[in-house]
């Protein structure tokens, strides 16, 4: 399996995020968190490339992927 690169965006209180962090860990995915909560540019900077406000929003080697969207994960991290 390649090595993707992984970033979720997230905040402390979001269910969803919490869910698509357990997917990663079940499917042994490693993968970068930014609390937009805590982090204003990194919040702006999430809007900028998804032209969502809400989380989770998750780039896969450049590909944006919004909400916990499992069949779009497993297609894009090549997962079964």
């Amino acid at each position: 399996m390649a090595a993707h690169t992984v970033t979720i965006y997230t905040t402390p209180t979001c269910i969803f995020c919490k869910k698509v962090k357990d997917f990663f860990k079940e499917h042994g995915v490693k993968y970068k968190e930014i609390d937009v909560a805590a982090d204003r540019k990194k919040a702006e900077e999430m809007i900028e490339k998804s032209g969502q406000m809400g989380v989770p929003v998750i780039e896969v080697d450049k590909e944006i992927i919004i909400g916990y969207d499992v069949p779009r994960l497993k297609k894009v991290l090549d997962l079964k």
